[in-house]
């Protein structure tokens, strides 16, 4: 499954004031083109209407669903031992298998 880097923070632990990173990773799906039940005309209109007020910046640009999948909270010791720089959108393949969680940078043509 693909995710998505949505915020990184910096936090220090309260029990043994160390400083650390907050990572938060988001599932990544296309939204559908449709809106389901809606006549074409009207999912036209709508979607036409949609179109303007982001352009308008009065709401975010909604091309993917963005599903909360893990927060990591690393000390910074344990951020470097990870060995992966994170930057806010980028996105990684996730795997879980026999029992190992494992994230690799994802490819531009798997993130299609």
């Amino acid at each position: 499954m693909l995710v998505r880097v949505f915020r990184i923070s910096s936090f220090t632990d309260p029990g043994t004031e160390t400083p650390g990173k907050q990572i938060e990773l988001v599932g990544v799906r296309r939204r559908p083109a449709g809106y389901m039940g809606t006549p074409q005309e009207e999912a036209a209109i709508f979607s036409n209407l949609m179109n303007q007020l982001q352009s308008w910046g009065l709401l975010p640009p909604t091309r993917d669903l963005a599903m909360p999948k893990i927060v990591l909270y690393l000390t910074e010791d344990e951020y470097e031992m990870l060995g992966i720089r994170f930057e806010v959108n980028d996105v990684y393949e996730l795997e879980f298998k026999d029992g190992r969680i494992s994230l690799k940078k994802a490819t531009e043509s798997s993130s299609q």
